[in-house]
């Protein structure tokens, strides 16, 4: 009885404190999917650098962390600062916000046609400015906090994805003796992981850079100003699900149609960003997911825009992972069902598996001598 009060405080206390850990982390959930998404894609960089130098392991992950922030973070950073270069230029070109009072007039003179109004250009333009400003100004208030938990983010990701391809092994270990599940299941929840993680990383960012591509040439054909900076834009738009590149290549044909006057141009842009730039976004994304994981092609894409649309962003990540993870779960039920409608037990071989798993893990497999 005493063995049984003792083992119920334990629990509540796992509870209190886990859900209070869970709280104290959530804000860091993101950066620690995305390094140990990093590990994933580049586990294979890390094995090769650790067997070629014949190095410890923390000097493997050291060069391979410094490797991932000279090609990702690095040329992130350049591009947006070229980007911003864009912006700025833009802004304090003359007019500003301003918009061009000639073409605006016909615009204002067929409104008030139709409604009956006594709109001006100029009014028109202030009230555009107002709000311009109204919608800037706490972006703008707001920027030191956005850049500063940015870079925090970027701190605890890089850190982690040391400290995973460094300690990865122990990690897994003190956790798999932890979590009370068949260790083949645990391997096959990793493999699950690695397969998932390296299939989102992989679509997401291609078809992101498909459509940015495709929708820079569009932009250049079109004749539009600040090409580059269209461009990015689709590329971040095209990484979230519902707002996409459609966003951008949207909001381009409607400035080419209302403020340029050119309407073949603005019709072209949004038949191609519509029949081409925004439809191969689900063409791609699907393909990829279905070749480098076991998730069929509709529970692919329905896994990245329902993840979205209950998680936010994150859910490009989560959704498919966790489909893949009830997919396998599935698989590990019925294999236990299996088990037990024999008479037999699901414990057999399990060394073997687990033996298995540790020299195919990709990011913390056992240095070979």
């Amino acid at each position: 009885m005493t063995r049984l009060v003792s083992l119920g405080v334990i629990l509540g206390l796992v509870v209190v404190f886990g859900l209070l850990s869970l709280r104290v982390m959530s804000s860091f959930l993101l950066p620690l999917l995305l390094a140990a998404m990093l590990v994933v894609v580049f586990g294979p960089l890390h094995r090769w650098l650790r067997d070629r130098i014949r190095a410890p392991e923390w000097v493997a992950a050291g060069l391979t962390t410094l490797f991932v922030l000279l090609i990702v973070l690095v040329p992130l950073f350049l591009l947006v600062a070229r980007a911003g270069g864009d912006a700025v230029a833009m802004l304090r070109s003359p007019g500003g916000l301003e918009l061009d009072a000639n073409v605006l007039g016909g615009l204002v003179a067929a409104i008030n046609d139709a409604t009956g109004l006594h709109l001006t250009a100029a009014a028109v333009n202030s009230e555009l400015q107002r709000v311009a400003e109204d919608w800037i100004g706490p972006i703008a208030a707001r920027t030191p906090v956005v850049i500063a938990k940015l870079v925090i983010g970027l701190v605890v990701m890089t850190v982690s994805l040391f400290y995973f391809l460094a300690d990865g092994r122990r990690m897994f270990a003190a956790v798999t003796r932890l979590v009370p599940l068949d260790s083949r299941y645990q391997w096959q929840l990793l493999e699950e992981f690695e397969e998932v993680s390296r299939a989102v990383v992989s679509s997401t960012l291609l078809a992101a850079i498909v459509q940015a591509v495709l929708a820079g040439i569009g932009f250049s054909v079109a004749g539009l100003r600040g090409v580059f900076l269209l461009t990015l834009l689709t590329f971040f738009g095209a990484l979230v699900p519902f707002v996409g590149a459609a966003a951008v290549w949207g909001a381009a044909s409607l400035y080419l149609l209302f403020f340029v006057k050119d309407t073949w141009a603005a019709a072209g842009l949004a038949a191609w960003g519509l029949c081409v730039v925004s439809t191969i976004d689900n063409v791609i994304k699907p393909i990829v997911l279905h070749g480098q994981s076991k998730l069929h092609p509709l529970l692919a894409l329905l896994s990245v825009l329902g993840g979205v649309g209950a998680l936010g962003p994150i859910g490009i990540f989560v959704g498919p992972i966790a489909v893949a993870f009830l997919q396998a779960a599935l698989t590990m039920l019925q294999t236990e069902l299996d088990h037990f409608s024999r008479g037999g037990t699901a414990s057999g071989g399990i060394d073997d598996v687990a033996a298995k798993g540790v020299a195919q893990m990709p990011s913390v497999r056992v240095k070979s001598s």
